[in-house]
C-alpha cells in the first residue's frame, strides 16, 4: 500500500514539473544567444539572479530584478516592450517568465542557458 503512495506522488510530481516545463516553453521564446544578441539592446534586458551574483558579473545593459523582488517590482518593467530574462542557468528565468505571463506580459523571452552560457560582453563590479 505504501509503495503504491510513493508511486503516485512521485507520479504527480513528475506530471507537474512537466506541465511547467510544457506551459514555460507555450508562454515565452527561449532564444540562443545569437537570437539573444540581435534583439536584446531594443528590449527590456533583465538578469533575475540575486544581486550578488549579478555584482559577480552580468550582460552590459541588463538590469537586476531578482526573482525573489519581481512581485514587489512589477512596475519597473514595461509591457508594451520586449522582455528578455536570464539568470545562471535558465530555471528561474522560466519561473519569472510564468510569473510575468500571470500579470498581463506578452513579448517573453529568455536566453538559453542562461548567463553561464553567454559569450558576450559582460560587466562586473569588482
Amino acid at each position: 500500500m505504501e509503495l503504491w503512495i510513493l508511486i503516485g506522488a512521485l507520479v504527480l510530481i513528475i506530471a507537474f514539473g512537466l506541465y511547467r516545463f510544457f506551459k514555460a516553453r507555450k508562454i515565452m521564446n527561449t532564444l540562443t544567444e545569437e537570437q539573444f544578441r540581435e534583439g536584446y539592446r531594443k528590449a527590456q534586458l533583465i538578469d533575475v539572479r540575486e544581486p550578488k551574483e549579478f555584482d559577480g558579473g552580468h550582460i552590459l545593459g541588463a538590469r537586476n530584478i531578482p526573482l525573489s523582488q519581481m512581485r514587489n517590482r512589477l512596475i519597473e518593467i514595461r509591457k508594451d516592450k520586449p522582455v528578455y530574462l536570464y539568470c545562471q542557468s535558465g530555471a528561474r528565468s522560466a519561473r519569472a517568465a510564468m510569473m510575468l505571463h500571470k500579470k498581463g506580459y506578452e513579448d517573453l523571452n529568455m536566453l538559453e542557458g542562461g548567463f553561464k552560457k553567454w559569450s558576450g560582453k559582460i560587466k562586473s563590479k569588482k
